[in-house]
């Protein structure tokens, strides 16, 4: 199930309070300027910076990579 577009409009990283990639297939969260994805599990965002997994240098290319493959955009603009 995909989050709602009126939470995906208020969602930001609780560190820098930039936007977000929302990756609905990987029920999950990124935001490429700290390499920090956010799980969402049973439909909820689990935005806590202690919970947030740092991704290295492949995994990130791979995020962005398929972030533009699929027309994925930031949730909204800084």
């Amino acid at each position: 199930m995909a989050l709602d577009p009126k939470l995906l409009e208020i969602l930001a990283c609780p560190e820098d309070k930039g936007p977000l990639l929302y990756f609905e297939d990987e029920d999950a969260l990124y935001n490429p300027r700290l390499k920090r994805r956010y799980s969402i599990r049973d439909d909820i965002p689990i935005m806590l910076i202690d919970e947030a997994e740092s991704v290295d240098d492949p995994e990130h290319e791979r995020l962005l990579q398929k972030a533009e493959a699929q027309g994925i955009a930031l949730n909204f603009e800084a």
